[in-house]
């Protein structure tokens, strides 16, 4: 398995031509996940701009996701 290395922000500012077709469609994930488990849009946008870092996002609607299977 590849080495992991964590996101800051040297890794946004160093961006190849490929960096933003990834993150188009792991951001599209994210919102269809989203939207499986119930959370909108509009309401990841928020969750983000009162500060959540997307990582915690992404843990938040993992969670979730694990919730709505379980039920």
């Amino acid at each position: 398995m590849g080495e992991v290395h964590p996101a800051g922000p040297d890794l946004v500012e160093s961006a190849t031509c490929a960096q933003p077709e990834v993150l188009e469609r792991a951001i599209g994930k994210l919102v269809l996940l989203g939207k499986q488990v119930g959370v909108s849009t509009d309401q990841i946008i928020q969750l983000l701009e009162s500060g959540l870092t997307v990582a915690e996002l992404v843990v938040y609607v993992a969670l979730l996701n694990k919730v709505c299977v379980c039920d």
